[in-house]
């Protein structure tokens, strides 16, 4: 029994990669540094993957086997914890921050929820159903899933502005009932920068299929055939083999030779390859906020960004130089444009 501090709870069970990752790491890297005052409880898919100091940590691995095994922690699993952690301590929870966009069904003084999840507003291609079919089952899931118990939080946080004003028309809730909390990129390793040889456009993502590798896999094929082979190089942070999407890529643009398909890098060398592009090219469909614009715009200050014209994009880019596109059309102009200068 832990009478003496008050209980804050961190759920994050289905938190284990890319950007969403970097979130729930940064805030148990805070709450561990203020452990004396608060008990910290993290529920996690994994320890391993986000290990600090000063917090006790309850791992549900299960949690993103399905949907329904996610629901069931949702709703029934993490409210028999609550009870048990309000027995321990002989009093309710103080804060329970949920950093997976859905309210769990629990026992608190205070609720807020972490919405990261997009997808709702992700204009959809035929193309995704086939490549990976939950994704378009996840459009149309979120929208439902947001809505339980959501006007039960406290506040609603995001990290952009477009994303709480959209959220506020979809579920009809106060725009000002949303905090609008931007992320702070981690600090810059000291990298030795080596010459890239030509013109390097890089382009750092997971495989997933609306993150529009094809936009510019079509765009460099586009600019090869006009300009001709070594004049620049393309670099994919995927590898080819990871999904269906992926070999897909491979099989339709791996002989384009002005196109390299590196595959996953450690955070040391991502950011050998920020420093070494000159142009950073972020085609994706949708995201949250399109952390490595702010990462790559940080490492590499004087380089250029193309951007997808979208709403995220504009926010995550506001002080850099950086120009939009919205097809392989305009952002081949762009690229030949960026070889110019």
């Amino acid at each position: 029994m832990d009478r003496e501090r008050k209980t804050i709870v961190v759920s994050a069970v289905n938190l284990r990669k890319g950007g969403t990752l970097t979130i729930l790491r940064g805030c148990l890297g805070y709450l561990s540094g203020v452990s004396d005052q608060y008990r910290i409880v993290a529920l996690v898919h994994c320890r391993e993957l986000c290990d600090f100091p000063g917090i006790e940590y309850i791992e549900m691995p299960l949690c993103i086997k399905s949907w329904g095994r996610r629901l069931w922690a949702e709703y029934v699993t993490m409210n028999r914890i609550s009870k048990d952690i309000a027995k321990q301590d002989g009093r309710k929870i103080y804060l329970w921050l949920s950093l997976h966009d859905t309210t769990p069904r629990v026992e608190a003084e205070h609720r807020e929820v972490y919405c990261h999840n997009s997808f709702p507003f992700l204009k959809l291609k035929a193309r995704d159903f086939v490549m990976d079919p939950k994704i378009p089952l996840f459009v149309w899931l979120t929208k439902w899933i947001y809505k339980p118990g959501i006007r039960k939080n406290d506040s609603i946080i995001v990290q952009q502005n477009w994303f709480a004003d959209a959220m506020s028309k979809m579920l009809d809730i106060p725009r000002e009932k949303f905090r609008v909390i931007p992320p702070v990129p981690p600090p810059v390793p000291k990298v030795e920068k080596h010459d890239s040889g030509v013109p390097l456009f890089l382009f750092a993502s997971t495989p997933d299929c609306h993150k529009g590798f094809e936009t510019l896999c079509e765009a460099a094929e586009g600019l090869e055939r006009k300009l001709g082979k070594d004049i620049f190089k393309v670099v994919l942070t995927i590898k080819g083999d990871e999904n269906r999407y992926a070999r897909w890529l491979k099989r339709k643009w791996g002989k384009v030779g002005s196109i390299d398909f590196h595959g996953f890098m450690t955070k040391e060398e991502l950011y050998r390859y920020y420093a070494m592009s000159q142009v950073f090219v972020f085609p994706s469909r949708i995201e949250t906020w399109g952390l490595p614009i702010s990462e790559y715009h940080m490492a590499n200050p004087s380089g250029k960004l193309l951007l997808r014209d979208l709403p995220y994009a504009h926010e995550a880019a506001e002080g850099a130089e950086a120009e939009f596109f919205s097809d392989e059309g305009e952002l081949l102009e762009l690229m030949q444009k960026a070889l110019l200068k």
